[in-house]
């Protein structure tokens, strides 16, 4: 796919460069006051995936009554579960290489608030690509409907996404290095 070619292409600086760009336009562009709970992607190294420890770290010390979690993948059964993490929690590479946290508390997906979202492109409409297996959408599926859905991307929306199905789940609003898309 394209975009995970451009993805790939970006050096660590430039990478580093656009997640703190999209960061401040997060924080530049998001409401949080009614966040309690917001559940954060790590990225995936390999996938040079936007860096999403700007946007918690400055939650950690802005906003410390806002809890993040972050998924832990059950492969087994196609599903995301959610986990309490701080800055002292320790994470673990799974089987897949995916940092997930160690922690003992997790939260349902009722209690989250908003969600960051990975994705590989999005369109104009606010549908997305992610890697193909669900696991976020099956996710999204399960939280409430007033849940504030935000994905975070490095490269503006496609005109349109042609194999949306049913079960894709449109995202609320997607932040980039140059702009905030609202759906």
């Amino acid at each position: 796919m394209i975009f995970r070619e451009k993805r790939s292409s970006l050096s660590p600086d430039e990478r580093q460069t656009e997640s703190r760009d999209i960061a401040t336009r997060f924080f530049d562009a998001v409401d949080l006051t009614s966040i309690a709970v917001l559940d954060v992607f790590i990225p995936i190294a390999k996938f040079n995936e936007v860096d999403t420890s700007y946007i918690y770290k400055a939650i950690w010390r802005s906003c410390p009554n806002i809890v993040t979690t972050a998924p832990k993948v059950d492969h087994d059964i196609g599903q995301l579960y959610h986990l309490v993490f701080n800055a002292d929690t320790a994470f673990v590479k799974n089987k897949w290489g995916i940092s997930e946290p160690v922690s003992d508390v997790s939260v349902t997906e009722a209690a989250i608030d908003m969600t960051l979202v990975p994705l590989l492109c999005f369109d104009r409409c606010g549908h997305r690509v992610g890697y193909g297996k669900g696991f976020y959408d099956r996710f999204l599926a399960r939280c409430r409907p007033d849940v504030r859905k935000v994905g975070l991307a490095y490269f503006g929306p496609v005109e349109q996404i042609e194999d949306i199905d049913r079960y894709d789940v449109r995202l609320d609003h997607v932040v980039t290095p140059d702009e905030v898309y609202t759906f």
